[in-house]
């Protein structure tokens, strides 16, 4: 990773991304002093399911791995859709961000998948030898007929070495296992985040005030 981008991330954005399951994790990141920057399939905007047009700061084919410090996968219907094009037809429309995952994660760097995104990382088999988790075990493998259901884990977000994996209803934790990997916060600070985002825990407002956590 070069020095000038060490503290550089990386959002992928598509159609029918998952909009509120990464603003946890890529606000708080802003808030350490990252640049996040987000990763389109073209340059052409992209349009979540809240309907909010994302024009990509760069295209997928441009990033590398050398140059970030995360890669964030977001959940969008289209994992679980073939691509419209006929070109891709009968293929996953979003694979190509499966794959830039895996480039990800043979070269060191951390990879964050939230919801549909896991079934893109189990078809591409990088769940096949990681703990994970997603939805359900069921929905894994329903939807990718994936060879890793041993290694599933029931609870809100997994990390197994560079991965990052959690479920549909869990952006919060999400967040909270990138802030551990990437040292953002630890111990009582990064206990006292979660439990006011997830909990609201009065008292853990008054721990991140003393500690000076914006």
């Amino acid at each position: 990773m070069n020095a000038s981008t060490g503290k550089r991330v990386h959002l992928a954005v598509y159609d029918s991304l998952a909009d509120w399951e990464t603003g946890h994790t890529t606000a708080y990141l802003a808030r350490a002093g990252y640049e996040v920057l987000t990763v389109g399939p073209g340059r052409e905007p992209v349009v979540s399911i809240g309907g909010l047009r994302i024009t990509p700061d760069l295209v997928l084919d441009e990033l590398c791995p050398e140059d970030s410090s995360l890669l964030i996968l977001p959940g969008a219907d289209l994992w679980t859709r073939p691509a419209a094009s006929p070109v891709a037809a009968g293929t996953n429309g979003l694979a190509p961000f499966a794959r830039a995952a895996r480039a990800f994660l043979d070269a060191g760097v951390p990879v964050a998948a939230i919801c549909g995104a896991t079934a893109g990382l189990a078809r591409e088999g990088l769940l096949d030898e990681r703990a994970h988790t997603s939805a359900s075990p069921y929905y894994l493998a329903g939807v990718t007929g994936y060879a890793g259901g041993e290694r599933y884990v029931e609870t809100d977000a997994v990390t197994d070495g560079a991965l990052i994996t959690a479920g549909p209803t869990e952006p919060v934790a999400l967040a909270r296992e990138v802030f551990r990997l990437l040292g953002v916060y630890e111990g009582e600070v990064l206990d006292a985040w979660y439990r006011l985002y997830h909990d609201s825990d009065a008292e853990a407002y008054h721990v991140l005030q003393r500690a000076g956590t914006p």
